[in-house]
């Protein structure tokens, strides 16, 4: 008869006279029988992301013939073929600016995170990227409330922000996210030892003093710098309530896998080594996820005015999607090429989730990732229809492998379904024309 072990089980013995004791994996053993939820009756967390790529499809290439469960991927989505029963493909939905400016490049991407257009052309409209909602709504539990990263190895690429002061900034280099995540705070949650760090404890006091400070200061100051202020000290409250759970034992992740340090990548757009910055983040994001260290992150693959290029091609990417003619079958073939890789970039990162086992279901069965780009036509900036696909369950939440017709209505009811599905209390999303209670419900469980 074999005795009860549990996660918390070591392996003792004596080496040179002195005791020692080795921690065991993460087994099956602790998941409970149907691998949906740890033994201890913890469930296993689910995950949102967000993935962009700049400057659409040819649409007239790339749109399959049929709707519903049954269609095939074409032209530029063909590299999604092996990967298409996680990937829903969501068409013909309508972005409207109602009065306000197109700021090429820039207005599209803002409505399909915010629910309307932006005021100007610093990030925001007048409310928060949806990711940020998620993750107040499920972020609380792990070290990072967010996790963003950009294959551009440009900072200032991001579409996650609360307000025009408070932006997300990408990490860019593939070696540096890999310190972040797995550097010297990193505790592993499938340890047996745990030591609280005392670096992280002096920080968090230091933040306690600072915040205690914050009433004398913002008796002192006008209205608009309190609302800075507020910003500012909810934020360190923030901070302060995630090194606390940092200098708890954290819960097991049965899944966590360290991967290894990744080297130093170039610095450059050509198309290779924006794909290998892509690929290596991908697998530190896709770790960092397993190990529990996030639940939500943003992946920026090209920037929306993408400045990739091939060689022997003497534009950038986006400057192509305005130079180059339209064949015999009406799109841009070098546009198409960019493209195309791209959509393998995407086929990598929804593989690299497909492939971590979480007791009788993937990492992707328990995420759901939002892609999209900002722009429906490149070549004519139009925002009408641009392309939306989710991939992942969300933890059964939702059905995949189908691909939708929204039939002209508002695209922010695409939003509304990812918000409702990652539970985070929104009734209604979006602002004046593109206000809406409505959700896709045939993609919702």
């Amino acid at each position: 008869m074999s005795r009860r072990i549990d996660r918390r089980t070591v392996l003792r013995g004596v080496l040179q006279g002195a005791a020692i004791t080795v921690g065991i994996p993460m087994l099956e053993c602790f998941l409970d029988s149907s691998g949906t939820a740890l033994a201890d009756g913890a469930p296993l967390p689910i995950r949102f992301g967000t993935w962009f790529w700049g400057l659409g499809l040819n649409k007239t290439y790339s749109t399959p013939a049929t709707f519903g469960s049954g269609y095939e991927v074409v032209g530029e989505l063909e590299p999604l073929a092996p990967v298409k029963s996680h990937i829903n493909l969501f068409n013909n939905y309508l972005a409207t600016t109602d009065g306000r400016p197109n700021f090429v490049h820039h207005t599209g991407a803002v409505i399909l995170r915010c629910g309307e257009a932006p005021v100007d052309r610093l990030q925001v409209a007048d409310s928060e990227s949806l990711d940020v909602t998620i993750a107040d709504a499920i972020g609380g539990a792990s070290r990072f409330q967010s996790l963003d990263a950009a294959a551009t190895g440009n900072r200032n690429h991001s579409y996650s922000f609360r307000n025009a002061n408070a932006v997300n900034p990408p990490e860019i280099s593939p070696l540096e996210l890999y310190q972040r995540v797995f550097g010297a705070e990193f505790q592993d949650p499938n340890s047996p030892v745990f030591h609280p760090n005392p670096t992280l404890m002096l920080r968090q006091s230091v933040l306690s003093a600072v915040r205690e400070d914050s009433a004398r200061l913002q008796k002192s100051v006008s209205n608009a710098d309190k609302a800075r202020l507020d910003e500012y000290f909810t934020s360190l409250r923030s901070m302060e309530q995630r090194l606390a759970l940092q200098l708890q034992k954290p819960p097991p992740a049965p899944a966590c896998r360290v991967p290894k340090s990744p080297g130093e990548v170039a610095n450059g757009m050509d198309w290779e080594l924006v794909g290998k910055r892509h690929n290596l983040m991908t697998d530190i994001l896709v770790a960092a996820l397993a190990c529990n260290q996030t639940r939500v992150f943003n992946m920026v693959y090209s920037w929306s005015a993408a400045e990739t290029v091939k060689t022997g091609v003497p534009s950038t990417h986006h400057i192509l999607t305005h130079e180059e003619s339209r064949n015999d079958h009406g799109y841009q073939e070098t546009h198409a090429w960019f493209v195309h890789h791209a959509m393998e970039a995407w086929a990598y990162f929804v593989t690299a989730l497909a492939s971590v086992r979480e007791g009788d279901r993937t990492l992707l069965d328990n995420t759901l990732v939002f892609a999209h780009s900002e722009q429906d036509t490149a070549q004519f900036h139009s925002i009408d229809r641009i392309p939306m696909m989710t991939a992942g369950r969300a933890g059964g939440r939702i059905r995949s492998g189908i691909h939708l017709d929204g039939k002209d209505k508002v695209v922010t009811q695409v939003g509304l379904t990812l918000l409702q599905a990652m539970g985070a209390n929104v009734r209604q999303w979006g602002s004046g024309s593109m206000r809406t209670s409505e959700v896709v419900s045939d993609v919702l469980v």
